[in-house]
C-alpha cells in the first residue's frame, strides 16, 4: 500500500513539473519576433480602424505599443475626417518616439486606405492605417563630460566618491544612445551623490547635444553637491516601556555616530538593527537637510540630528503555532515572550514544542545590547528526541555573550550538557560535560529568505571536560559552508538558475572511550541534510540495528535550482535536482558516504521558501518525500 502511495505522489510531482515548467505553453508577445500583417491588422470589435506598422521587429512592437494614434482606435464618434488629421500627425509622433531609442533621422510615412478586414462585423469595411519606418543610423555617444560643483569638488576625502560616480556612469563613449539610458545614468549618478555626505545634492546642468549629421551625442552633466552633512545627536521619540538608550546604541553601532559624515547605507542599517531588536512594531529614521544646527552650536555648521521615531510592541506576547515536516510529523508549539522582566529588565522567551519525534521545553534570557553590540544570554533546554539511535533525553544549560548584525554573528559561552539514551528499552549510562565554546557565522547573501547568490560560512570550536564516569578533556569543532553560484550573468526569461553548494565537516577529539554526551556528537540524515534518509538515521551502525552518534561527520550537497516560467514571466515556483551525501563515523578513515538524489519544487511563500522534495536513498533503495518551510543558515 505504501508503495502505491509513493508512486502516486511521484506521478503528481512529475506532472506538476511538466506542466509548470514547460515553456512551450507560453504565449507569444510582440517582442518575440516579427508580427504577421494579419496579426497586426486584428482589432477589437469596437475598433474604428486597423493599424499596420512596417518596421524592424523591435521597433515594430515598440511603435504599436506607444504610438499616440492607438488611443483613438475605439473612440465611438471618430469620423474619417478626424482620423485623417490624426494620421497626418503620426510621422512626427513616431519620430519623437524613435528619438528616445537613439534613431534621430528616421524616415516615417503614414497613409490610410479602406481595408477589406471586417473584424468580425459582416459587410463592414474599416480604414487601415499603414505606417512605414526606415529608422536610419543609430546614434552613439561621442563624449561624456561629467563634472562637480560645490563642496564635493574641492574636498580631499570626497575624491573616492567622485571617482566612484564617474567610473559607474552607465553611458560611455562609443555606446548607443537612448533617452531611457540617459535618464537612468543621470538618476544613478544622483543616487550615488546623495547617498553619501550630500543628501541635498542636485543636477545643476544636463545636456545631450545630438549631431544628426554624424549621428553622435555629446553628453554633459554637472552635479551640484551643496554642503556636506554630518551626523548630530540621536533623538529618540515614541519610547515608554523600553529604554531609549538601547535605541541610541543600535543606531551608533550602524555607523551613525555624532560628527561622522552622512551615509544612507548607515541610515538603512540603523533602521534594520532597531527593527530586528524585537522591541518595536515600526521604526523610522530621518536625517534631513534643512535641520542643520546653527554655526555657533557645539558640533559646528552642517550637522543634523538623527530623528528616530519608534512604535513599541506590547510588553508580553503569547504565540501558538502549528506546523509539520516529513521528519517529525505534525508539530504544536507555544511561546511566551516578556520583553522586560521586572527587576532584571532582560527579555525572557520560554517555549514548549511537541511533535511525533521531538518534545522540548526551553527558556532564554537576554540582556539589552551594550555599546559594543554584545548581549548577555542565559538559556536552558530539556529535550526528548526519538530517532534511529533510540530515545535520547537531554538537558542543556548555557551562559555567555552574543553579538549579531546583518552580516555576521558570534558568541562566547559556557555550556553544560547531560544526555541519556534508551535503545530497545535498555537505558545507557548518563553522560555529562562542561565546555567553553566559540561560534562565528558570516553571511554574504543577496536575500535573507530567498538567496540566489553569495555565500555563508559557519565555524564552531569548543573545549570540554566530561563529568560522568571519568573526567577527561575533549575538543569539538564544526565547519559549515553554503555557496550560491548563478549560471547566468543576467536574470532573463531563459534564466538557467543557480547551483547551491553545501558542505559540513565536524569532529570530536577525545582519548579512547571517553563518554562524551551524545548531544555533542554527530548524526545526519533528513530534510535539511541528506535527503532520501530518515531524520538522524545516518550514524555509527549498531550490531543489533539502529545507529549511534559518531565523532566525525562529513556531508555535502549539490543542487540545481531552476526558475519556472509561466506566460513568459518568471513565477514564484522553482524546480530542483539534487545529489546529497553524508557519513558519520568514530574515525575519519572509516567514513562511508550514503548518497541521496532526487528532484523537487520550491515555492516563494510570504513566510519563506516552501520545499517539497522526492529523494531516493541509494543505500536503502527507497523513495522518501521531504517537506520543509523556511531558510536558515
Amino acid at each position: 500500500m505504501s508503495w502505491l502511495i509513493i508512486r502516486s505522489l511521484l506521478a503528481v510531482l512529475l506532472w506538476l513539473l511538466t506542466v509548470v515548467g514547460n515553456p512551450g505553453h507560453a504565449q507569444q508577445t510582440p517582442g518575440d519576433g516579427p508580427l504577421s500583417e494579419e496579426a497586426l491588422a486584428t482589432t477589437a470589435p469596437a475598433a474604428k480602424f486597423a493599424l499596420v506598422v512596417n518596421a524592424p521587429a523591435p521597433l515594430q512592437a515598440f511603435l504599436l505599443t506607444h504610438l499616440d494614434l492607438q488611443r483613438f482606435r475605439s473612440l465611438p464618434d471618430l469620423d474619417r475626417t478626424e482620423l485623417a488629421r490624426l494620421v497626418a500627425q503620426v510621422p512626427a509622433d513616431a519620430t519623437k518616439l524613435l528619438a528616445t531609442l537613439g534613431y534621430m533621422t528616421p524616415a516615417v510615412t503614414a497613409d490610410m486606405a479602406v481595408s477589406s478586414a471586417t473584424n468580425g462585423l459582416p459587410d463592414t469595411a474599416i480604414p487601415q492605417v499603414s505606417v512605414t519606418v526606415q529608422p536610419g543610423p543609430l546614434t552613439h555617444v561621442s563624449s561624456v563630460a561629467l563634472s562637480f560643483t560645490g563642496d564635493i569638488a574641492q574636498r580631499l576625502d570626497a575624491a573616492d566618491q567622485r571617482e566612484a560616480i564617474q567610473d559607474a556612469f552607465a553611458l560611455q563613449t562609443g555606446q548607443p544612445f537612448t533617452q531611457t539610458d540617459w535618464d537612468a545614468a543621470k538618476n544613478r549618478a544622483m543616487r550615488a551623490l546623495t547617498a553619501q555626505r550630500y543628501p541635498a545634492g542636485r543636477i545643476s546642468h544636463s545636456l545631450a547635444d545630438i549631431d544628426p549629421v554624424t549621428h553622435s551625442a555629446a553628453l554633459t552633466l554637472v552635479l551640484e553637491s551643496g554642503p556636506a552633512l554630518r551626523i548630530g545627536d540621536i533623538v529618540v521619540s515614541g519610547t515608554e516601556r523600553y529604554d531609549p538608550l538601547m535605541v541610541q546604541r543600535l543606531v551608533r553601532l550602524a555607523g551613525l555616530t555624532p560628527g561622522s559624515d552622512y551615509d544612507l547605507a548607515h541610515v538603512l542599517d540603523a533602521q534594520r538593527r532597531v527593527a530586528d531588536s524585537g522591541y518595536f512594531a515600526s521604526v523610522f529614521i530621518l536625517v534631513e537637510p534643512g535641520n542643520e544646527l546653527p554655526s555657533g552650536s557645539a558640533f559646528g555648521a552642517g550637522v543634523a540630528p538623527v530623528q528616530v521615531k519608534v512604535r513599541e510592541i506590547e510588553l508580553q506576547k503569547l504565540v501558538l503555532g502549528i506546523g509539520g515536516s516529513t521528519d517529525s510529523g505534525a508539530r504544536l508549539s507555544i511561546e511566551h515572550t516578556h520583553h522586560r522582566i521586572p527587576g532584571l529588565r532582560w527579555r525572557a522567551v520560554s517555549g514548549l514544542t511537541v511533535s511525533r519525534n521531538n518534545q522540548s521545553a526551553q527558556t532564554a534570557l537576554t540582556s539589552p545590547v551594550d555599546d559594543a553590540g554584545w548581549r548577555w544570554a542565559v538559556s536552558g533546554l530539556v529535550n526528548k528526541q526519538i530517532d534511529e539511535s533510540g530515545t535520547t533525553l537531554s538537558q542543556r544549560l548555557r551562559a555567555g555573550q552574543t553579538q549579531d548584525n546583518p552580516t555576521f554573528s558570534r558568541s562566547l559561552f559556557v555550556q553544560y550538557d547531560r544526555a541519556r539514551t534508551t535503545l530497545d528499552g535498555v537505558p545507557t549510562e548518563g553522560q555529562a560535560a562542561l565546555s567553553a565554546n566559540f561560534a562565528w557565522t558570516l553571511r554574504r547573501l543577496d536575500h535573507v529568505l530567498f538567496p540566489e547568490r553569495g555565500y555563508s560560512l559557519g565555524f564552531e570550536l569548543g573545549s570540554g571536560l566530561t563529568l560522568e564516569q571519568s573526567k577527561r578533556p575533549y575538543l569539538r569543532s564544526r565547519v559549515r559552508g553554503l555557496y550560491y553560484l548563478p549560471l547566468a550573468a543576467d536574470k532573463t526569461q531563459e534564466d538557467p538558475g543557480r547551483l547551491a553548494l553545501r558542505a559540513e565537516l565536524g569532529a570530536v577529539w577525545a582519548r579512547g572511550e571517553v563518554a562524551v554526551p551524545s548531544t555533542e556528537l554527530f548524526l545526519t540524515g533528513g530534510d535539511n541534510t541528506v535527503r532520501g534518509y530518515a531524520l538522524r538515521s545516518i550514524g555509527v551502525p549498531l550490531v543489533g540495528g539502529g545507529v549511534d552518534p559518531g565523532r566525525v561527520i562529513a556531508t555535502g550537497s549539490v543542487e540545481w535550482q531552476r526558475p519556472l516560467v509561466l506566460n513568459n514571466q518568471r513565477s514564484a515556483w522553482e524546480n530542483t535536482f539534487f545529489v546529497d551525501a553524508g557519513a558519520v563515523s568514530d574515525k575519519a578513515a572509516t567514513l562511508r558516504a550514503k548518497v541521496g538524489l532526487g528532484t523537487g519544487v520550491r515555492y516563494r511563500s510570504p513566510v519563506g521558501p516552501l520545499q517539497l522534495d522526492l529523494a531516493y536513498g541509494v543505500a536503502t533503495r527507497r523513495l522518501r518525500l521531504h517537506m520543509t518551510l523556511g531558510f536558515k543558515f
